[in-house]
């Protein structure tokens, strides 16, 4: 099998296997079920497929292997009959399916992380060194987390269901922050030879929708939406016909979708007048700027860096910082965004953003050797084919 039926494979069964887990805990009761019958299926289409193809309708084809499987379960059952009638195909999941399967497993009894890395892994697909790289930890600490998780709902016999409106606001953290790192991976994914999924970050969008039309009044879901679709406006513009990275100063901003960016910033400005900002309302009026700008040229750098400092004061995180010293660049010069980064070289030493952005700073403060060092770190960490030919690019010229 080559390289690119590896992918192919691998994409296939991804992008089906999350709404297969959704429809079948809709129809069995039991997510530990589902998930099994899931990995059931998935390995059958991991024997199966190499040698016979992906089938037409990837998504028939799994389905029809866990009905199977469930069915021979459910005859095992007191109430396998009642459960037979319900198990047919085609079994499209209701719309909001995939939502009550993200509550679901953003249970409060679970760990934070856990159940963000678990509805990552199990509803959205995402491989484990996908999440991995989302929390930049390592595959091993996110297996762990994974099956505590899945051990506790089992044990505890969490319910599946969007929890009750009293109940929404102890989950609603862990649901925007399952989207917004599925969006993420979309965004710039780190698996396969592709520069971004296009069906990830759509899905993602989906589902920030979703969860808007379940809260319409909750301002964070509101500035998710609007961050997403801010990002989303600029997709055509943000790769060359080779699939090459378009830095956003050289990408043509006539090719940004205005309607997506004017309905984003009523958006944002609805969650504003809640007078309750947070951190993806924050985020949003940072993309905001830059996609409201006429040129590269008109962004207002004093605005963002504003924004910037207000997000790290309501949620810190050395991320954070490093896109804040990005914006201290253009505001008050590279020197001072360089010794903001070096108080992050512990906690970033592994994050490939972090050495190539040292390696630009260190390049205009005068230190090529230095930058080249950091361009090659950061080359050695990173994972997005586009994000490896830029840093290759800038290593060639430099």
């Amino acid at each position: 099998m080559t390289t690119a039926t590896e992918v192919e494979l691998a994409r296939a069964v991804r992008d089906h296997a999350g709404r297969l887990a959704a429809a079948l805990v809709g129809l069995t009761g039991d997510f530990a079920t589902a998930e099994d019958l899931v990995q059931d299926a998935v390995e059958a289409a991991l024997t199966h497929w190499p040698v016979e193809g992906i089938p037409e309708r990837p998504d028939a084809w799994l389905f029809t292997v866990a009905r199977r499987r469930g069915l021979d379960l459910l005859k095992r059952r007191a109430r396998y009959r009642t459960k037979l009638a319900l198990l047919h195909w085609p079994a499209q999941p209701e719309p909001d399916d995939r939502l009550r399967l993200l509550f679901t497993c953003c249970h409060p009894a679970l760990p934070r992380t856990g159940q963000i890395a678990l509805t990552l892994r199990a509803v959205c697909g995402l491989t484990t060194a996908q999440v991995a790289r989302a929390f930049l930890v390592t595959e091993a600490t996110v297996g762990q987390r994974i099956t505590r998780a899945k051990r506790k709902i089992s044990e505890a016999g969490i319910p599946y269901r969007i929890p009750d409106p009293d109940e929404l606001a102890g989950r609603l953290s862990e649901v925007l922050a399952v989207i917004y790192l599925l969006f993420n991976e979309g965004y710039l994914t780190t698996a396969g030879t592709a520069s971004h999924d296009r069906d990830l970050a759509d899905d993602a969008e989906f589902l920030a929708d979703l969860l808007h039309r379940l809260m319409p009044t909750e301002p964070e879901v509101m500035g998710l939406l609007a961050l997403i679709r801010l990002h989303q406006a600029r997709a055509a513009a943000r790769f060359d016909a080779e699939g090459r990275i378009i830095p956003l100063p050289a990408q043509d901003r006539g090719r940004w979708d205005r309607d997506a960016i004017e309905e984003a910033g009523a958006l944002i400005a609805r969650a504003a007048a809640h007078r309750r900002p947070g951190p993806y309302q924050l985020q949003a009026a940072i993309v905001a700027c830059h996609a409201e700008a006429a040129r590269w040229e008109d962004t207002d750098w004093p605005q963002i860096l504003v924004l910037y400092t207000i997000l790290l004061c309501v949620q810190p995180s050395p991320v954070t910082r490093l896109h804040r010293a990005v914006a201290l660049r253009y505001a008050d010069g590279p020197a001072a965004a360089l010794a903001e980064l070096d108080q992050l070289e512990d906690a970033l030493d592994g994050y490939h953003l972090y050495h190539a952005t040292r390696g630009e700073l260190l390049r205009a403060t005068g230190d090529p050797d230095a930058a080249r060092a950091a361009d090659e770190r950061a080359l050695a960490l990173a994972a997005n084919p586009a994000e490896i030919d830029l840093l290759r690019e800038r290593l060639r010229w430099r």
